[in-house]
């Protein structure tokens, strides 16, 4: 990932022309890194990226990122985190470098998230003001009814569907990105799978890593100074 687009990610977005000139300038950069991997069917999967409004999606409807791109910031901010993290790695053991190749920490942190895109909608809210007084205002609601899978395993059947070729490792990481929240309660063969899926693969835990640091650190630095 560029220096420069590193040092856009993390700044604070602003509103009006600036901030959409911010948000093309990411999307450009993820769609760059998307066909750099050279995936077979990832032209289908940018293509309907644009369809469903995966750029201009939250990333939440009322937690972290719940605005206007808040989808692309995250994902970008996971992919960068994962890359230094595989990274920081390798340097200590070359092993990982080799099982783990950059275009797979890129595809799996850049589509981790990819059922999103059709999980947000807008809506009119309501919260409190300065005085305390209720005012309207218009935010995000989560609709599960398309494609009710799930999470992780959500994403994963729609990059299927879409015709991309994903390895193990790939599928692993995105299935599994919300690590233990995403268990079926008290499931003994969830339980058993997540352990495995962590154990065979060192994408799946550079994934989780990355998503946990860059919701409940990197990002909060968004909310700060909203």
């Amino acid at each position: 990932m560029k220096e420069d687009i590193i040092r856009l990610l993390l700044e604070v977005p602003q509103e009006g022309k600036d901030s959409q000139e911010r948000l093309d300038k990411l999307k450009e950069e993820f769609t760059r890194l998307l066909r750099e991997t050279q995936k077979e069917g990832i032209d289908q999967v940018i293509k309907a990226l644009e369809k469903k409004g995966f750029f201009t999606a939250p990333a939440s409807a009322g937690k972290h990122l719940n605005h206007r791109g808040g989808l692309l910031e995250h994902s970008m901010i996971v992919c960068c985190l994962a890359l230094k993290i595989r990274e920081q790695l390798a340097s200590l053991d070359p092993e990982i470098g080799e099982n783990v190749k950059k275009e797979n920490v890129v595809i799996a942190a850049l589509l981790h998230d990819f059922c999103k895109a059709i999980t947000y909608k807008e809506a009119e809210k309501w919260r409190k003001d300065a005085t305390n007084r209720w005012e309207k205002y218009m935010g995000y609601v989560a609709d599960y009814s398309k494609l009710p899978f799930g999470h992780g395993e959500k994403s994963v059947v729609m990059l299927l569907m879409l015709g991309l070729k994903l390895d193990a490792s790939e599928l692993m990481a995105i299935r599994w990105h919300m690590g233990a929240w995403d268990l079926a309660f008290q499931s003994h063969e969830m339980k058993e799978s997540i352990g495995t899926a962590n154990s065979n693969y060192p994408l799946v835990t550079i994934l989780q890593s990355a998503d946990s640091m860059a919701t409940h650190i990197l990002e909060k630095r968004f909310e700060k100074k909203e």
